[in-house]
This record gives structure tokens, C-alpha cells and sequence, in this order.
């Protein structure tokens, strides 16, 4: 059997387990769910395991395919761009500073995750400009041709 076929019928079962386990927390019901710790554990662990598994599978494939690309392709391109995009997560951390955050809840974040999360934002910003800039620049070159 091909990786196709394999892989269409490991969907498949997954769904099917899928359907079943929804189908199971369709029939209990909401306020049932709510009310019993037990029917939590017995009903919710079983999806969220099935979702768990579903996640590691995604993550395998991904990454295998992203190292068979990476070996048979240009490996000279892939590092400029992981690169760069380490350059813009250390510009962005340095351009922000970390303060403690007492939160809602009443917990505190610290000053170092306060910066990452700051950092992560800069870097967000940064990303979405170049894409927005990278946009109007395509379409700046399609209207003069």
C-alpha cells in the first residue's frame, strides 16, 4: 500500500473515533457534563486524547517533510531565512523592556515574561508589516507591467 492509502485510512478511523466520542458527549449533555467530575474525565479525556494524538501525528509529518525538504533542497536559502527571522525576534527584543504585571486574577507576571510577551508582540508587528509591504510591492510591480 501507498503513504496515501495508509494515511487516508488512518484519517478515517480517527474520524470514526472522532464521531463516536462526539457523539457521546452530544448524548449526555451539557448540563450532565457541567454538574459531574466524572462524567468530565469520561467523556471530555477521551476527546481531548484523540485530539492529543491527532496534534503529534500533524507535528511528525510536518517535520519530517520539512527535514526531507530541507536535505534535498537549497539549504544556503533556509538558513538566511531562519536567520533573519532570528535577527527580527533580537531586534524586537531589544527594542522592548519588561516590567512586573500584577494580573487580574491576582497572580503576577514576571518582568522577564513581560518582556518576552512584549517581544513577541514586536515581532508580530514587525512579520505583518513586511508581509503588508511585501503585498503592495507585488502589486505595485504587477500595475507597471
Amino acid at each position: 500500500m501507498t503513504i496515501h492509502k495508509v494515511l487516508k485510512y488512518l484519517a478515517l478511523v480517527i474520524g470514526v473515533i472522532g464521531l463516536i466520542l462526539l457523539g457521546r458527549i452530544i448524548i449526555a449533555g451539557d448540563d450532565a457534563i457541567s454538574a459531574s467530575a466524572a462524567d468530565q474525565n469520561s467523556l471530555l479525556e477521551p476527546m481531548m486524547w484523540v485530539g492529543y494524538i491527532v496534534l503529534a501525528i500533524c507535528i511528525l509529518i510536518v517535520g519530517f517533510f520539512v527535514i526531507k525538504g530541507l536535505f534535498s533542497g537549497n539549504v544556503k536559502n533556509t538558513l538566511i531565512s531562519v536567520g533573519a527571522f532570528v535577527l527580527v525576534v533580537v531586534i524586537a527584543y531589544v527594542l522592548t523592556d519588561g516590567t512586573e504585571v500584577q494580573l487580574k486574577d491576582g497572580d503576577t507576571l514576571s518582568a522577564s515574561g513581560d518582556h518576552w510577551v512584549g517581544a513577541g508582540l514586536v515581532v508580530f508587528y514587525i512579520l505583518a508589516a513586511i508581509a503588508v509591504g511585501a503585498m503592495v510591492l507585488s502589486g505595485i510591480r504587477k500595475l507597471i507591467k
